[in-house]
């Protein structure tokens, strides 16, 4: 850590606490660099229609645009892309459901800035290639939104910093959009984490295991190959936050514990440069990407917490294998595990299937028991990008803290840089920043109660105003 963090982190302070509202965190500790205060558990003032402008129209945000529209209190207002013809196909989608055409942003390289400094936006939702995350969160709390994007949040350490401290002095949620913190079976471990049913958590896993090969090298993927290349510059866990999230909130890392250092390896390449050199003799388009460093095939990171527990995390995007998250926890009463199969055990006997329905019905959280089938309906990797859109509106809109806060998008974030620093001296360890400054101490576990509920559309009847009770 350098010396600036090393002042940023000794030199806080603590002021009054007057003017938050209830059920909100009530520590508001300054930093010099951020200048605002712990944005755990902070709530923002309620937001009654949610004005949304969406950056970002190739993979996910289209997707992100059609589920928003399923959520009471949500106005599409804008949307934006480079290529014209996505705009236009989202701004027909849009319309086609009965709601009002949205303001239109395209044909430039900056079109997002045009986008960020409307007056009539909440919420920018950012869903845009990876080097661009960072510096559109941050202009967007600059001009006043709320920021919420793809994951991962950063690229650098630096970045990492900017957004927490950018959150802090706006006081604007940057939230962090990881889907699988909100999959049925990683929230029901949750629950069950947080009532004490798996004891004190000693060590858990996560990962992000899939062969994305043909994808990374498809002309019709990632516009300017720009994952591949990715992959061919930088050897590290590149994208470790779908199997690090759920297991950090398991964990309460940044509520109670946090990251103390880390150590990483990764194995050799053995499949990435061989398919560029197998396509480039068929195509002359791929020859540039011949002979390049690929990142190794499968990267293992080890963190090791404060309170001295274990997380592992694992990346492998190359090798032709079952996909894979691990999710698994292991604690002093009981275990769970999804991948390659679902299972809790307690002692050497796994639950039966009669037992796992019955703590389903149990420890299932009240966003799964009112909304879950209607997330399923919805879609989105089998409703969790629904849950996840979902809980982040309820938050705005009745002025609750958000679940994924400024720190858990660095924290999360940072993996990639410290994993890529930890290889090149050898899987020597390196130390993890505290983006909270100390308050891990004291921050609250995410909650998992509803304080009040908002409804869904049925935008299939291509009617705006109407709605589904799950109060």
């Amino acid at each position: 850590m350098n010396n600036r963090r090393d002042f940023l982190k000794n030199m806080t302070f603590a002021i009054g606490t007057g003017g938050l509202l209830a059920g909100c965190s009530g520590s508001n500790t300054l930093n010099l660099r951020g200048g605002g205060g712990n944005m755990s558990g902070y709530c923002a003032p309620k937001i009654p229609a949610v004005r949304i402008g969406f950056v970002g129209l190739g993979m996910r945000g289209p997707g992100a645009v059609e589920r928003m529209m399923y959520i009471e209190g949500v106005q599409i207002t804008a949307i934006c892309d480079k290529i014209k013809s996505r705009t236009e196909s989202v701004e027909k989608m849009v319309t086609g459901r009965g709601f009002p055409k949205p303001a239109v942003y395209t044909d430039s390289e900056d079109a997002w800035k045009q986008m960020c400094q409307r007056d009539d936006l909440d919420l920018i939702y950012i869903a845009t290639p990876w080097h661009l995350h960072t510096p559109m969160a941050v202009y967007a709390m600059e001009n006043g939104k709320h920021a919420a994007t793809e994951v991962p949040a950063a690229t650098t350490l630096e970045e990492c910093w900017q957004l927490v401290e950018t959150s802090e002095r706006t006081r604007k949620h940057c939230v962090i959009l990881e889907n699988c913190c909100y999959d049925f079976f990683e929230i029901m471990t949750l629950n069950m984490a947080q009532q004490g049913v798996f004891g004190d958590l000693i060590h858990g896993e996560g990962a992000y295991i899939h062969n994305l090969v043909d994808l990374k090298f498809s002309k019709d993927g990632y516009m300017d190959m720009w994952r591949l290349k990715q992959n061919a510059s930088r050897n590290g866990n590149l994208y470790p936050t779908h199997g690090l999230g759920p297991i950090c909130q398991c964990m309460g890392i940044n509520r109670g514990d946090r990251m103390d250092y880390l150590t990483c390896m990764a194995s050799n390449d053995f499949t990435m440069n061989a398919e560029a050199e197998r396509r480039a003799a068929q195509d002359s388009f791929y020859q540039p990407y011949v002979g390049k460093p690929y990142r190794g095939n499968m990267n293992t990171t080890l963190v090791r917490t404060a309170r001295g527990r274990t997380i592992l995390i694992q990346h492998d995007v190359s090798s032709p294998r079952p996909y894979s998250r691990i999710h698994l926890l292991s604690g002093t009463k009981g275990f769970a595990q999804k991948w390659p199969q679902t299972h809790i055990s307690f002692g050497h006997t796994e639950v039966s299937d009669e037992e796992m329905k019955q703590l389903g019905e149990k420890y299932s959280p009240p966003i799964v028991t009112k909304i879950g089938e209607m997330a399923k309906k919805v879609g989105g990797h089998g409703g969790m990008d629904f849950l996840m859109d979902w809980s982040l509106i309820n938050s705005l809109r009745n002025g609750l803290a958000v679940d994924m806060d400024c720190y858990d998008a660095a924290l999360w974030s940072c993996i990639t840089p410290l994993s890529i620093k930890s290889i090149a001296r050898r899987s020597n360890s390196v130390d993890v920043p505290d983006f909270t400054r100390g308050n891990w101490k004291t921050n609250k576990p995410v909650t998992l109660e509803l304080a009040a509920a908002i409804g869904v559309r049925d935008v299939q009847k291509a009617d705006p105003s109407g709605q589904l009770n799950v109060k």
